[in-house]
């Protein structure tokens, strides 16, 4: 064999493996929140990071499950005890929380190459599919973001100008 055909093999074997072990700590994590019902965290495997990740088991609201998800400041205090926090320490908790999700959600928008392409005045559906095509386009058609987005995004401000 070629060494590019080994590469692709073992790349191959690491997606497998990757795959399996992925499969299995979900349907061990699945395990661990049986009987977990309503709203509320729930327990989640992940690994660490870094060059020899370990298997970690932490506590967290599950975004795909948006009926466990709190609907109010109060509830959100509520189901992660910060109510119960005697003196300043459970607001200072809170603002630690907030803060850390403020800067996330402000990386993510910033650090998406695709962000400066879309039209803000677009309603969010059609901001997630016009990510997703240009995405799709660039990788398959093996182009640039900006390729793919010269090439699409004046369907896109022409389907929205028609729509108004």
């Amino acid at each position: 064999m070629t060494d590019k055909a080994d590469k692709k093999e073992a790349l191959k074997a690491q997606r497998e493996a990757k795959a399996a072990r992925s499969a299995e700590m979900e349907t061990r994590e699945s395990k661990l929140n049986e009987g977990k019902t309503g709203k509320g965290t729930r327990t989640m495997l992940s690994l660490s990071r870094g060059r020899n990740p370990i298997e970690v088991q932490y506590e967290a609201f599950d975004e795909s499950k948006p009926d466990t998800l709190p609907a109010t400041l109060s509830e959100f205090m509520s189901l992660t005890g910060i109510d119960k926090m005697s003196g300043d320490s459970g607001e200072k908790t809170f603002v630690s929380y907030a803060i850390d999700g403020f800067n996330s959600a402000s990386y993510t928008l910033a650090s998406d190459p695709i962000a400066e392409f879309q039209e803000a005045s677009w309603p969010d559906d059609v901001q997630k599919t016009f990510r997703s095509v240009i995405r799709g386009y660039a990788q398959n058609a093996n182009v640039s973001i900006e390729d793919a987005v010269a090439l699409i995004k004046p369907g896109f401000v022409a389907s929205q100008s028609v729509e108004k």
